[in-house]
């Protein structure tokens, strides 16, 4: 998944994403132990996916953090 492909998707998409890729590596990992994966490095892409989607969501609580420390700052000035 790009980042271009989840900057796209709303914050609710982003939180269902994140459940669903770490549901996904779980049971990856549970697979993997028993018997060899055929591709092992969809754990990682997958790590790599749901480290993608946090940083997006973190990005946007930062933003609205700043708008409303903006709000605050020009109601003060006010």
């Amino acid at each position: 998944m790009k980042s271009s492909e989840i900057r796209e998707l709303t914050t609710q998409e982003i939180l269902e994403r994140i459940d669903n890729e770490r549901t996904s590596l779980v049971r990856m990992r549970l697979n993997h132990a028993i018997t060899p994966l055929d591709n092992p490095n969809k754990i990682k892409e997958t790590r790599g996916n749901i480290a993608r989607l946090l940083t997006e969501l973190r990005h946007r609580e930062l933003i609205e953090q700043q708008n409303g420390q903006k709000e605050l700052n020009e109601e003060q000035n006010s």
